[in-house]
């Protein structure tokens, strides 16, 4: 190990391209594997897929970025995006979206490799906090990780030198690409997570780079055509064991714990995606009847789709998505209002409205005791 400020500095090994699975890890692979091809399925049935990926998005934007110490709701999301009312580190969790939307655009030219994710970093970093850190360029210095302030002397793990970050990555986006591998896919996502990781190729961003690079690498893979599975909820839920999962395998390179740590989130999140899209698409159902049953114009049913994408919205823009007149507008807003299917914010100008039954479905956080009973 290099010695960096008289610390030793971490050098992963190059990925395996093998791994003797035990029977545990095999059977919680065939579990997870069955969730995916189930959320998958579902996936490729849904009319009109942006009603789902849009919102399921931004919520794995808000948990991702919260795990570094973000502050920002899904409403502050939906409210920015309504009408551009900032609070909180709001444009962050927007550049994450931001992020993910180019990367999976992309994969439409390109593969996973180090000039996409350059992209998607340079994305992440626009205009916000850490701006200043080489966005989209490999870092140059050397990093470690601890509370802040921490001296390098207390950190809890020191990446590798920055004159090695580059091979390293070579050898990552090899084996994103590599063809012919006899790893299942779920366990080739679970080693370039904890691979870049440990790299930390960027002075800043690894985290949420990382993470996006999960639903990526499924996509490109196209073992989810629709990106509906994210695990920042499961990370968020207990960082500290996701943390102490990373540090561990770096600690004794047993892959084993971590892929069965990374492979029960697999399971968690596949289900819980799985739980929501029903629920969301009873509520699409229901709303549909009650809209009819009351005799609502093509409109109204045309401004209930698009809550489902966008559950925060306003008189303007309304206004303009429809291409009716402001008057026209608030009608239609408050016969959803009399419906029950919005509510309008108090104390704010515009006047917003939520969906608020539609936001919970998409928000509310799932116990994972209760969804086992």
């Amino acid at each position: 190990m290099p010695i960096i400020g008289g610390e030793h500095a971490y050098i992963p090994n190059p990925i395996p391209r093998h791994i003797d699975l035990s029977p545990t890890l095999v059977y919680h692979l065939d579990e997870a594997s069955r969730a995916v091809a189930t959320l998958a399925g579902v996936g490729e049935t849904i009319p009109n897929p942006l009603l789902l990926i849009r919102p399921f998005m931004r919520r794995e934007a808000v948990l991702s970025s919260s795990i570094e110490g973000t502050q920002a709701s899904l409403s502050d999301v939906f409210m920015y995006e309504a009408s551009g009312v900032r609070k909180g580190d709001v444009l962050e969790v927007i550049n994450y979206v931001l992020a993910l939307e180019l990367g999976i655009s992309e994969l439409q030219n390109i593969p996973i490799c180090l000039r996409l994710i350059n992209k998607m970093h340079a994305k992440l970093l626009e205009s916000v906090r850490g701006e200043e850190k080489r966005p989209g360029v490999l870092r140059n210095e050397q990093v470690w990780i601890g509370s802040e302030g921490t001296r390098i002397e207390e950190a809890r793990y020191i990446p590798p030198p920055s004159d090695m970050v580059s091979d390293l990555m070579l050898d990552w986006e090899k084996f994103a690409n590599e063809e012919h591998l006899t790893l299942p896919p779920l366990i080739q996502c679970a080693l370039l997570h904890y691979q870049f990781e440990a790299i930390h190729p960027y002075l800043d961003g690894n985290g949420r780079i990382g993470r996006l690079l999960i639903i990526l690498y499924l996509c490109s893979k196209m073992i989810l055509p629709t990106p509906l599975l994210y695990l920042s909820a499961y990370f968020e839920r207990d960082r500290n064991l996701y943390y102490d999962q990373l540090y561990g395998l770096s600690a004794t390179g047993d892959w084993h714990e971590w892929l069965n740590y990374f492979l029960d989130g697999v399971i968690e999140q596949a289900n819980d995606a799985l739980r929501r899209v029903r629920i969301i698409r009873e509520l699409e159902e229901q709303y549909r009847h009650k809209l009819q049953e009351l005799g609502e114009s093509a409109n109204s049913l045309r401004l209930v789709e698009e809550l489902f994408a966008f559950p925060v919205t306003t008189t303007p823009r309304v206004a303009k998505f429809l291409d009716v007149s402001s008057a026209g507008a608030r009608g239609i807003l408050q016969r959803l209002t009399r419906a029950g299917i919005i509510e309008e914010i108090p104390n704010m100008w515009p006047h917003h409205f939520i969906a608020r039954e539609l936001l919970d479905a998409i928000e509310k956080p799932e116990s994972p005791k209760s969804e086992q009973e």
